[in-house]
């Protein structure tokens, strides 16, 4: 059985955050801002179906899915591209693939004790961020 990842989390590190935005072209002023955020997440985790958003004085950005099923993300807010996502457990991990103009786009998120785990990937750039259960 998958590993429970409800709950919210704080932003306690996030490191290489700006290189993987750089792999993502997000602009300098929006990479700036980007920067100073330290975002929380929230994760309602129901099965196979996940709410996860995430929240922060900026922007906040939603993703709603069920693992196994490839869907059409926006990723308005983000890097403003739209790509097909599919998210599969691997063990007790969450294996993101996002298909579409960024090559090896995706994330890995796992939970170690009362930390939840988040790696981005793009282009090579890899962003290792994590969050403490509040």
């Amino acid at each position: 059985m998958p590993v429970d990842m409800n709950g919210y989390w704080k932003m306690i590190s996030n490191e290489n955050f700006e290189e993987y935005m750089k792999a993502l072209d997000v602009n300098v002023a929006i990479r700036k801002i980007a920067l100073l955020l330290k975002p929380d997440k929230d994760i309602v985790h129901d099965g196979d179906h996940l709410n996860i958003k995430t929240l922060s004085t900026f922007k906040n950005y939603n993703m709603d899915f069920y693992v196994g099923k490839e869907f059409e993300e926006d990723l308005l807010g983000v890097d403003d591209r739209k790509c097909m996502t599919t998210i599969n457990w691997e063990g007790d991990k969450l294996v993101c693939v996002q298909k579409g103009e960024i090559e090896g786009r995706g994330w890995t998120q796992w939970v170690e004790g009362d930390e939840l785990h988040l790696e981005l990937r793009a282009k090579g750039a890899v962003c290792k961020q994590v969050f403490k259960k509040t």
